[in-house]
């Protein structure tokens, strides 16, 4: 579940990279920073648990993925949201146009809607 939550996110960042069009750029995240784990005792009746990606890891992906267009030669701006679509990170690149920091946002958020890959 951790490793689909890490990969996920990191293809939903590799989504959100946004400048005049779509750009592809191919990235996954760091095993080092991995995803939060909260979880109540193990006697309790309630017990529940939860993976949440560290603002590392969305860190991490996020800069994996500016890596990745700057090697295509790519200015983007890249958003990283969590499951219900609450950005984490966003991070514009170096050249990239005023608008794709919105436009990573919103595709980032449509991408978690869709329950996109």
């Amino acid at each position: 579940m951790q490793k689909k939550l890490v990969l996920g996110t990191a293809v939903a960042a590799v989504l959100a990279a946004g400048t005049f069009g779509a750009v592809s750029a191919n990235a996954s995240a760091p095993a080092a920073a991995p995803a939060a784990v909260v979880k109540a005792d193990a006697g309790s009746d309630n017990l529940f648990r939860t993976n949440h990606l560290t603002i590392d890891a969305a860190t991490d992906a996020a800069e994996a993925v500016l890596d990745a267009a700057e090697k295509e030669n790519q200015r983007v701006s890249v958003a990283v949201v969590d499951r219900n679509g609450n950005t984490l990170v966003t991070l514009r690149g170096d050249g990239a146009g005023p608008q794709s920091y919105e436009s990573a946002v919103k595709k980032a958020f449509t991408a978690v809607s869709w329950n996109a890959p």
